[in-house]
């Protein structure tokens, strides 16, 4: 693939950096964009890029958005509408690029083939009849607002990690890819979400505390201690010793750290990378970043960072890219605000992360003055940081 001398894109070139993202030009929705940066859109042949579509005023980014698929080998675009998934949840196969999403309390996949069918791939029971082995967590008649916030795959390949909201509970777990019964590890009663199998090890989730809303009251609870752990069989335990206010968080490629945003407005504010064995805090990118990713060698890092103040969903952003190599930045793109009704709705923050085996950077953008996703190469970001 190469999204320069595509005609499905449009070279834009920053002022300031001199930087080129390559935005999609040609629409089968009125928005379209990148997928939230925990998990790659992209297939390893490097023939397919998957992102998200929404129809404004239709939906949502908790739940109402589709998928939309490049496929660079014949140049087109297309739209599944069968596709609308709940939260962030879509999951590509690196090597098949079948995606996988979560609608209700079940997993669908397709193919990119546009004349594929739909398949389901399991689901959560609604009692013990129709094949739940989870004695006492029987879905029943509740309603499951989410299945999970992002799917990840184990490193066997077996499994889903599963975060779900059922009723007023929330159940972590291992989803069978093969269709077998929901393995339950724990359930929690306020909102923890994030849930993402470790890269190295099929027992071992990480997942995050998450601001609280009581559904009977309307009292909001504080997230105090944002990150933890789980293995299989055991409790929850906290990645750090001490109550920790963090954002964003991943695993870094080698399974051993947890990397996260400590806000700007913390102490020793930048990009973390706990050691899980010991707790050190290593902070890798220091300044002001709102998501980040690094490439598999962690040489490589990019992040987005919000434009001045008061917050909100589509204000304006920056997306930027650091060579650890020479220790130098160069800022890619900057986001003109989108105070508007898809700023608001659809979750619309950059969200870069490397795609097609590091070799580019996908991103959100509103360059053009709409939703947009962009492409910009990873030669000319170590190029412009050598």
């Amino acid at each position: 693939m190469n999204p320069s001398e595509s005609p499905l894109f449009e070279p834009v070139v920053d002022r300031e950096s001199n930087i080129t993202s390559y935005v999609l030009r040609e629409r089968v929705a009125p928005l379209q964009q990148s997928f939230y940066y925990i998990n790659d859109p992209s297939d390893n042949s490097g023939r397919y890029l998957w992102f998200y579509c929404a129809f404004p005023p239709s939906g949502s980014g908790a739940y109402g958005r589709t998928l939309g698929l490049i496929d660079f080998k014949n140049q087109q675009l297309h739209h599944f509408p069968e596709t609308q998934f709940r939260a962030a949840s879509p999951f590509v196969d690196s090597a098949t690029a079948e995606v996988y999403w979560t609608s209700g309390r079940d997993i669908w996949r397709r193919s990119p083939h546009p004349d594929a069918t739909v398949q389901h791939v399991n689901g959560l029971a609604s009692s013990q009849t129709d094949g739940s082995k989870v004695e006492g967590y029987e879905v029943g008649g509740r309603e499951v607002g989410r299945l999970a916030t992002h799917l990840t795959r184990s490193a066997d390949g077996k499994n889903f990690a599963i975060d779900a909201s059922v009723g007023l509970q929330f159940w972590f777990g291992a989803m069978p890819i093969d269709g077998g019964d929901f393995e339950l590890w724990h359930r929690l009663d306020r909102q923890y979400n994030h849930a993402q199998f470790n890269p190295c090890d099929s027992d071992l989730m990480l997942f995050a505390q998450e601001f609280h809303t009581d559904p009977i009251t309307g009292g909001r609870f504080s997230v105090e201690d944002r990150l933890w752990t789980i293995r299989r069989g055991e409790s929850p335990r906290p990645v750090l010793p001490q109550p920790t206010a963090v954002t964003h968080e991943w695993w870094d490629p080698d399974g051993k750290h947890v990397c996260c945003i400590r806000g700007r407005d913390q102490t020793n504010p930048g990009v973390w990378r706990i050691n899980l064995a010991t707790a050190h805090i290593e902070n890798i990118w220091p300044g002001e970043h709102w998501h980040a990713h690094q490439d598999r060698t962690g040489q490589y890092m990019v992040s987005d960072r919000v434009l001045g103040q008061p917050f909100y969903r589509g204000c304006a952003s920056q997306v930027q890219f650091f060579n650890r190599r020479t220790g130098r930045e160069v800022h890619i793109a900057q986001n003109p605000a989108h105070r508007s009704y898809e700023g608001q709705q659809y979750h619309i923050d950059p969200h870069p992360r490397f795609v097609f085996n590091d070799t580019y950077v996908c991103y959100t953008t509103t360059i053009k003055n709409q939703v947009d996703l962009a492409l910009v190469s990873c030669d000319e970001l170590i190029a412009a940081t050598s």
